[in-house]
This record gives C-alpha cells, structure tokens and sequence, in this order.
C-alpha cells in the first residue's frame, strides 16, 4: 500500500523541491551547447566567412599569376552588377542556381543527397522540347509554355523515380544511383539528338529553332522602364518562377503535414517509423519532386535562352545546385542568395577573362572551386572556432539574464 501524499510542512518541502528544480531549468536552458551556434550566426555569419576565406585564397592565387586581387574583384563585380547586361546574365544563371538548389534542398530535408540534379534537368528539357516541338507552330506561348512546364517537371520526377524507387524498395544508394543516372541521362541526350532532332543537312547536334509559340519572353522590355538595358542577356520570366518555386518549397517544408513527416525521416527515421510515417513513401514522394524542380531548370536555357535543344544545355548548374543549397544552409532564402552569388560569380567570372587576359578562364574556375569548396567541403572548417567565440561573447550576457530572473523571482 502506497504511503498518504505527506501534509502541512513535508508536502510543503515537496513543493519547494519543485520549485527549485523548476527553478533550476532556465539556468540548463540558458548554457549555451559547446557545439551549436545560434541561428544568426550559423545561418549568415559563418557562410560570410566561408565566402571571404575563398576570396582571400583566390586573391592569393591570382597574385601568383602576377594580376592584382583588388582589381580583379573590382571588374568582377562590375561585370555582374555594374551595367544593365551584366545584371541581366547575373540573374540569368541566378534562376538556374535556384531551381537546382532547392532540388537538392528538398532531396535533403528528407535525409537525401540528391545528385542526380544535372541528369534530371536534362531528362527536363527533353520533356519541354517534346512539347515544344509539337505545339509551336499551333498554339501562342502562353497556352505553350504552361504544358511544356509540366512536361519538363513531369520528365524531371520520372528520372528521379528510379534511383528513389531502388533506394526505397531495394536499399540502393541514393547517391550512387543518382551520380549513374547523370550520365544516363546525357547519353540518353546526346542519342536523341543526332538520331532525332538534329536537322537534315547539318552537323550541329541541335533540335530545329522553336518558333514564337514555344519562345517564353524576355524582361528587356521591363527593365527598360527603369532606364536599364539588357542587351543580349537572355533573362526571361523563369526568375519570377524561380522565386515562386522557393516559396513553394518553404511552404511544403515548415508549413504542410507532408513537410513534417519529410523533415522526421531526415532526421530520425526510426522515430518516423515509430511515428507510423512510411519511409519508402516519404523518400519516394521526395525525389520526385526533388526531380520536378530539377527539370525546371531546363526551361531556363531550352525554352528561355536558346529556343531549341543542344547538348550540355545545363552546363553544370546542376551540380552548382549542391554548393548553393549548403551555403543556403537548404532554406529557400538562403538557397537564392547563394544562388545570386554564383550567379556574379559566373558573370563576373566571365568578364574577368576578358578584361584581364593574364587571369585565364581556367583560372576562374578555380576561384569558382574555390567558394564551392569552402562552402560545401570546407563548411565546418570555421565552425569550432566561431562556436567558442560566440559562446565567449554570449555566455556573460547569459548568466546576467538568468541572474536577473532569480533576482524577480
């Protein structure tokens, strides 16, 4: 037989035992964790130092080659912010930067590493230029372009199906299959053109130009209202789909049911089997829209730029796609800042090589490798280090907070 609940002043030390352990919880609560940062930190601060540490190493490595670092940043940023065609090439490659980023975001929110993003945007402009083909000549752009959407997401999610399946279903692993498929895919390309599409009596391994019914418009007329010229930038209304599809991936992340169970298998999926969440499903249903977005980024190039199909349309931007989403830290917004980075990185890059011939196109790559690399690679290289200095400044501010709680209580 259980003893009676004690009265008069035992249970009043038991409530007082209460109080002091309830007492002692904001203190717990209060010390900081050695290994974590606060989120201001960890998601703006320290990708800040990442991208300076890669700024400093490349100005380093254009000395050796007898350049000056300053004046080559100087025409770097001129050449993607400082004149309205530049501007328009910067946003360009931006909105291919952010279809991939959030296809591997997403990927990644269930525990995923999708890096099948550059097979799957090719498998994407397929599907586009099927539609393309087919309804140009009969329909105007906006009853096209709509269908040849779907079209590119619809073959984007079949490609990625596959490897999700296997993984799902036969315990592949995602990043293997996905890396084969990438050269799947561009075999799969490079067949259907010069079998295909290519036009009679040429060489080039092209498609026939798409006519103004398969042609999504571009945003000189615009940007022209506000005195900027664009010249042959190439920017379409695909920037403002891009930025539709980053809302659309917060709303699906921290704000739907489906979003949740995603984020419980990425995290733990014991738990989410215990939850009654089906992994398979989730990882499945996953990839596939991790595929849909990818093959939206076809759009960009086949139906925004070059109104047809070639080879290497996506030109790596698929596997640019995984530095932008580290360095985004997977969050939409970061994903499109890290994305108009590449993006100045690409065109600056560009003009660059042209007005500093001792700096070659090679070695733009390597300042390019160079951010990837402190982004993805090199990400936790800072983190100890800044950890200990936030915890440093942070901590005394703490403990007077939590001091100054006791002292109201």
């Amino acid at each position: 037989m259980s003893s009676p609940i004690p009265a008069g002043p035992d249970r009043k030390a038991s409530g007082d035992g209460i109080s002091a352990a309830t007492a002692e919880k904001p203190k717990a609560l209060a010390r900081p964790a050695p290994d974590k940062l606060p989120a201001w930190a960890d998601y703006a601060l320290l990708p800040l130092i990442n991208v300076v540490a890669a700024f400093v190493v490349s100005g380093l490595a254009v000395l050796m080659v007898g350049a000056n670092p300053l004046e080559a940043v100087k025409i770097m940023v001129f050449g993607a912010l400082g004149y309205g065609e530049g501007v328009g090439f910067t946003l360009f490659y931006t909105t291919n930067f952010i279809f991939a980023g959030l296809a591997v975001a997403v990927a990644y929110h269930s525990g995923l590493f999708n890096i099948g993003a550059e097979g799957q945007a090719y498998v994407g402009g397929l599907g586009a230029t099927f539609v393309a083909l087919a309804l140009d000549h009969f329909l105007p752009w906006y009853a096209t372009v709509p269908i040849a959407l779907v079209a590119a997401c619809v073959f984007g999610a079949a490609w990625a199906f596959i490897p999700a399946w296997l993984q799902a279903r036969r315990g592949s692993h995602i990043v293997i299959t996905t890396i084969m498929f990438n050269f799947l895919a561009n075999a799969l390309m490079v067949w259907l053109l010069v079998n295909y599409f290519i036009q009679p009596g040429t060489m080039d391994p092209a498609s026939r130009p798409f006519t103004e019914g398969a042609s999504i418009p571009k945003l000189g007329g615009l940007f022209s209202l506000f005195g900027a010229d664009l010249g042959a930038a190439p920017l379409n209304l695909c920037i403002f789909l891009a930025l539709i599809a980053a809302v659309f991936v917060y709303v699906l992340i921290w704000r739907t049911k489906l979003g949740y169970e995603m984020r419980t298998v990425g995290l733990n999926p014991t738990a989410a089997v215990y939850a009654g969440i089906s992994t398979s499903r989730i990882i499945i249903i996953t990839m596939l829209i991790s595929g849909a977005l990818a093959g939206l980024l076809a759009l960009n190039p086949v139906i925004g730029d070059q109104q047809r199909l070639q080879l290497n349309f996506v030109n790596g931007a698929g596997f640019v796609g995984i530095a932008v989403a580290l360095m985004g830290r997977n969050h939409p917004v970061g994903i499109c800042l890290a994305a108009l980075l590449f993006g100045m990185l690409y065109q600056g890059g560009a003009e660059l090589a042209f007005d500093m011939p001792q700096v070659s196109r090679e070695m733009i790559l390597v300042i390019q490798g160079l951010v990837i690399l402190f982004a993805g690679a090199l990400e936790h290289m800072f983190r100890p280090g800044l950890t200990r200095a936030v915890n440093m400044i942070s901590t005394p501010q703490r403990r007077r907070m939590v001091e100054a709680g006791e002292a109201s209580r």
